[in-house]
C-alpha cells in the first residue's frame, strides 16, 4: 500500500508556520528554511495517487543518470533538470557538505545546543533547541528519508542544519535527485519516500492518466497547530526527565545509609569480640608469671603430670611407631656403603698381589 511510503513523511505549510505566535525562534528557523528554496519541494501539493505510486517503485530504473518507469502502461522518464524546474530547486552551490567552513561548524555546535555546552556532530536530539529538533525531523523524514527512530542526529543532518542556519548555498537539486535515484535502485535497501513529490512529477506528464487522489493525513502536515503541539510535547518529555533525576539520587543516599548501619553492627561485634579476648588473656598470663620457689614447684609438677599421662600413649604403637622408624632407616644405609667400599679395596689388593696373578 502507498500508505507505507508516508509513514515518516512530513509536508510543510509555510504560510501557517510563519504565522506562529510567541515562538520567535521557531519562526526564524522556518524563515531560514524558506531562504534555501526548499519550500517548493517540502510544501508541494499533498496529494497521493496510491496505485500509480506503487507502479513507480515497482518499475523504476536508473538509466544514464535518469529515472525511467512505467505508470498506467505509459513510459515515463524523469531528468534532473525537469526535477529541479518543477520544484524550483537551486542548481548551484555545495554538493559535498563536508567542505563547509570549519569555523561555521564549530559555531553551529553551540548555537544549536539547548545549553551552553557545545553538542557533537552526532548527538542526541534532546540536547538541541526545540526548533532544531523539528528541523532534524524534517530533514530525516522528507530530505534524507530515514526509517525508524529519529532520536539521534547524524553528522550529515547536522551539516545540513548548519547550511540552512547560516544561509550557505547548496545544490539541493543534485542532492535530492541523488536520494531519489538511491530509492529506486533495487541493489540498495533504501527507505522509500518523496511520495507527494513523485505524484507531482507523474501528474505533470500529459501521457499518464492518474486514478483517484487522496490527501495527506493532517498530522503529516506541519502547521502552526502541529508545531505548537510538537513543542509542548517535547517540553513535557524534558520536564519528566529532569524530575526523575533527583529521585534516583535519593535512592542512592538511602542505600548508603543502610550500608553504614550494617558496617556499624559488624564493627560493634568485632569490638565485643576484642573485649572478650582482652579479658581472657590476663588470666593466662598471671599463671605463667610466677617466680621463685613456687615457680620451680610448678615446673616439677608439670613434668610429673606429663610423665603420668604419657604411659597410656605408649600402648598405641601403630601411630607413634611410624615417625620413630624413619631415622633408623637412614642409619642402616651407612654400613651398606662401607661394605661396598671395603670389598672394592680388597679386590684391588688381591690384584696387586703377585701370587694371585701367577695362579690366575
Amino acid at each position: 500500500m502507498a500508505s507505507a511510503f508516508i509513514t515518516n513523511a512530513l509536508q510543510v505549510n509555510l504560510e501557517s508556520v510563519l504565522g506562529i505566535l510567541d515562538n520567535a525562534e521557531m519562526v526564524n528557523m522556518f524563515k531560514a528554511l524558506e531562504s534555501t528554496w526548499l519550500c517548493g519541494f517540502l510544501g508541494c501539493p499533498s496529494v497521493l495517487y496510491e496505485q500509480e505510486l506503487e507502479q513507480f517503485f515497482d518499475t523504476a530504473l536508473v538509466q544514464d543518470g535518469d529515472i525511467t518507469c512505467v505508470v498506467s502502461s505509459k513510459y515515463v522518464a524523469i531528468h534532473e533538470d525537469m526535477f529541479a524546474g518543477i520544484f524550483n530547486l537551486p542548481t548551484e552551490g555545495l554538493t559535498d557538505l563536508s567542505k563547509l567552513p570549519h569555523n561555521l561548524v564549530l559555531q553551529a555546535r553551540t548555537l544549536l545546543s539547548k545549553s551552553s555546552v557545545p553538542v557533537q556532530f552526532s548527538c542526541k536530539k534532546r540536547l538541541m533547541k526545540y526548533e532544531f529538533r523539528l528541523l532534524n525531523d524534517i530533514l530525516a523524514k522528507s530530505i534524507t528519508v530515514k526509517d525508524g527512530s529519529f532520536d539521534a542526529v547524524t553528522r550529515k543532518r547536522f551539516l545540513m542544519m548548519t547550511t540552512i542556519h547560516f544561509g550557505i548555498k547548496v545544490n539541493w537539486s543534485k542532492i535530492l535527485f541523488e536520494v531519489l535515484k538511491e530509492m529506486v535502485d533495487k541493489t540498495t535497501k533504501r527507505a522509500k519516500g518523496f511520495a507527494a513529490q513523485i505524484c507531482v512529477l507523474l501528474k505533470t506528464d500529459p501521457a499518464v492518466t492518474l486514478g483517484e487522489a487522496k490527501t495527506f493525513p493532517p498530522l503529516k502536515i506541519l502547521s502552526a497547530k502541529t508545531v505548537n503541539t510538537y513543542v509542548a510535547t517535547n517540553k513535557t518529555i524534558d520536564a519528566r526527565g529532569e524530575s526523575d533525576e533527583p529521585e534516583v539520587a535519593k535512592v542512592a543516599i538511602v542505600k548508603k545509609k543502610s550500608v553504614s548501619k550494617k558496617n556499624s553492627v559488624s564493627t560493634a561485634v568485632k569490638d565485643t569480640a576484642e573485649v572478650q579476648m582482652e579479658t581472657a588473656a590476663p588470666a593466662v598470663k598471671k599463671k605463667k608469671t610466677t617466680t621463685g620457689k613456687a615457680a620451680t614447684v610448678e615446673k616439677d609438677l608439670t613434668l610429673v603430670v606429663v610423665a603420668q599421662e604419657a604411659v597410656p600413649i605408649q600402648d598405641v604403637e601403630p601411630i607413634s611407631a611410624v615417625p620413630a622408624e624413619r631415622p633408623h632407616a637412614k642409619k642402616r644405609k651407612e654400613p651398606k656403603k662401607k661394605l661396598r667400599l671395603s670389598t672394592v679395596l680388597m679386590m684391588k689388593l688381591l690384584r696387586r698381589s703377585q701370587p694371585w696373578r701367577q695362579l690366575w
